[in-house]
């Protein structure tokens, strides 16, 4: 019986909690409950102000709600005024700062640091076993402020890890970090969440870390989660607009501009990714004009225009499409808002 109430309690939940900071215009969390499961990446977006870091500091305990409570497997998540050191124990939140690194000692040491030296073998092997994770072997012998931008970041991310939290929290951990070094340090993460059953809690502003690391997405907009799913339901079957917004440089249409495209909506705007968007050759009515081709690596982006309307869609046939060409639009879906 003990087993089963011990699997009902929630991993980690937020019941009507709230934090509001008055000014011109409030910011903040307004009243929410959630539930964050176990074993997950729980990606958090919004705009700036929306009240994502808010939600981040809240659930670790780095700051007091107005009302309501943070639980931890049950417990209470006490706040800065009940700890002398903010923060859950069982959790470790990284953010962009490189404060707590020391720049002057090697990476090994920067590490290896956090854990007590009561048993030196233990030290020594928890340290390795966690730079091996995150691929940082090759330079535990280098002083940090040797280090790249994103090299640090992994620094910061292997100190988080070496004590074994059960949540690892980012608050905008690869904004500073080029891309093929975010991709690979995400797809080490991911590793550590399938190996260890590492919960993690990011906040972020790029649809490319959310979109391939999440699990869980959570919307925030002026203080409250308006949307809460998969990554892939949430983008294919955006309930807002803003959400749409947030995931993709979408094109947003009215009513009127979207008749441009053959579509006849029912409501105020209507969104396309460019990639629900096809040009063609094959039907004799031609008249959007290509104004720019976007060269993109292995695809291109055409920016079309038809009576001062303009289109952003994907082209994957490089080279099929110069700028003055005269086509036609092939929609493969639409969404009105």
């Amino acid at each position: 019986m003990l087993s089963l109430t011990l699997m009902s309690i929630p991993f980690l939940q937020a019941i009507s909690l709230s934090k509001i900071y008055p000014g011109a215009s409030e910011g903040g969390l307004k009243k929410t409950d959630l539930t964050i499961q176990h074993g997950q990446v729980t990606a958090i977006i919004g705009a700036s102000g929306s009240g994502k870091s808010t939600l981040l500091s809240l659930l670790y305990g780095l700051i007091s709600p107005d009302s309501g409570e943070v639980r931890f497997k049950g417990e209470q998540v006490l706040g800065p005024e009940a700890k002398l050191i903010p923060g859950h124990d069982a959790m470790k939140m990284v953010t962009q700062a490189e404060d707590d690194l020391n720049l002057f000692a090697k990476v090994w040491d920067n590490v290896s640091v956090l854990l007590p030296n009561t048993n030196v073998m233990a030290k020594r092997e928890k340290t390795e076993k966690v730079l091996r994770q995150l691929n940082m072997l090759k330079i535990a012998d280098k002083r940090v402020a040797d280090l790249s931008g994103g090299e640090k970041q992994r620094v910061a991310i292997a100190r988080a890890l070496v004590t074994r939290p059960e949540v690892l929290l980012l608050d905008e951990p690869f904004n500073q970090v080029d891309t093929s070094f975010r991709d690979g340090l995400q797809e080490d993460i991911r590793q550590i969440v399938k190996e260890t059953g590492l919960t993690v809690i990011m906040v972020s502003h790029d649809p490319a870390e959310v979109l391939s690391m999440a699990d869980m997405l959570l919307v925030v907009k002026d203080g409250e989660i308006i949307e809460a799913g998969h990554p892939k339901k949430i983008y294919n079957h955006p309930a807002y607009l803003y959400t749409a917004q947030l995931l993709a440089n979408c094109n947003v249409l009215t009513a009127r501009e979207a008749n441009l495209c053959g579509i006849r909506a029912h409501k105020a705007q209507v969104m396309l990714y460019p990639e629900w968007i096809e040009a063609t050759r094959s039907w004799s009515r031609k008249k959007w004009v290509v104004k720019q081709v976007l060269f993109k690596g292995f695809y291109e982006e055409l920016v079309l225009e038809n009576n001062g309307v303009s289109l952003r869609i994907l082209n994957g046939q490089a080279e099929k499409y110069g700028e003055g060409d005269k086509v036609n639009l092939k929609i493969g879906r639409y969404l009105e808002y």
